[in-house]
């Protein structure tokens, strides 16, 4: 029996042979203390890929989210995002949970918001209304199909968000950055806190990464804590995140072209979803159908797995572990679909 073809997330990813010697080798302390000399190094290299003064090295990209919120926020907060941001659709309601924040949730369906709603939003604190605190962005955005955002877009939220702050959650950064020629710096610039998970299509075992102005991470430091993600001799872990990011980013651009190639399936297969694969830009295929969980089970039947992100809308996702091979068969099995 052929392998199965894995596309249900690129967290699924296995480490390099060159991450698992690194992380063998490390030189590690105890990062409790501020004394693991490899932890420090990723926390440095990260923040200068992303034009940020510090960095602080976290378990997951939820809980970079959740310290983002903490330093930036406080509880009865609104923060204004997309209605289908990770923070407010997949996070297990930690949000309210952690920091207690309200969310103002704008049209997000092709993966960025309409500026003119933002400003009308913003706007609603001379009518009685809540004020809007704080600003959150996702890119790329995972529902919307790993769209990244145009750096021009995001200039002009935070030009309307003035002093209020804007996290950015990058768990895909990387991908964004390839897709749009832009350096992460560049697409971080408007934001005065970043995320991006190691752990997904740059194939590090654990860890994210949060960045932003010193005193905010030195904040966060203490919010890593409180959430109990403090790491001790997690220079391991560190080790194989540096490799991530000197080894495996450009490589990226593999993982688009193949997702473009299964999103030209999907639409030829399921005419009646309307799928445009032009939209598919990155490395996740996502598209409605109304028998959206059906063709999920059908190909898992077929050896090819993949997934919901609700009722209604499958997620397929590429990534190193999926190779050319694979792709022609997860193709030939969309092609074969009877919905």
């Amino acid at each position: 029996m052929s392998r199965v073809v894995d596309l249900r997330s690129d967290t699924v990813t296995q480490p390099t042979e060159a991450m698992r010697e690194a992380m063998a080798t490390a030189v590690v302390g105890d990062d409790g203390y501020g004394e693991d000399p490899t932890v420090a190094a990723l926390e440095a290299r990260f923040a200068e890929l992303t034009g940020k003064e510090a960095a602080l090295f976290v378990p997951s990209g939820v809980m970079g989210n959740q310290i983002a919120l903490r330093v930036l926020c406080a509880p009865g907060d609104v923060v204004l995002c997309g209605a289908h941001q990770h923070v407010v659709g997949f996070e297990m309601g930690a949000a309210a949970r952690n920091t207690g924040v309200q969310f103002w949730a704008v049209g997000d369906d092709a993966g960025v918001f309409d500026l003119e709603e933002v400003a009308e939003a913003l706007a609603a604190e001379s009518d009685h209304q809540v004020a809007v605190r704080a600003l959150a962005v996702e890119n790329t955005h995972m529902y919307a199909g790993g769209v990244p955002w145009p750096p021009h877009e995001l200039a002009g939220l935070a030009a309307l968000a003035g002093d209020r702050p804007l996290h950015l959650d990058g768990a895909r950064l990387f991908n964004a950055a390839v897709a749009t020629g832009e350096s992460p710096a560049a697409l971080c610039a408007p934001a005065t806190t970043v995320m991006a998970c190691l752990s997904k299509g740059l194939c590090a075992p654990v860890g994210s990464l949060l960045a932003g102005p010193a005193p905010l991470m030195e904040r966060a430091r203490v919010e890593r804590k409180r959430l109990g993600g403090a790491l001790r001799q997690a220079g391991f872990l560190a080790a194989a995140g540096l490799v991530a990011l000197d080894t495996m980013v450009e490589r990226l651009a593999e993982d688009h072209a193949r997702a473009r190639r299964l999103a030209e399936a999907f639409a030829e297969a399921l005419p009646e979803a309307d799928y445009d694969p032009a939209t598919c830009r990155t490395n996740i295929v996502s598209f409605d159908h109304p028998e959206a969980r059906r063709i999920v089970e059908e190909l898992a039947g077929a050896g090819v797995l993949g997934g919901t992100v609700g009722p209604r809308r499958a997620r397929f996702v590429t990534h190193h572990d999926v190779d050319d091979d694979d792709l022609e068969r997860a193709v030939a099995a969309v092609a074969r679909l009877r919905v």
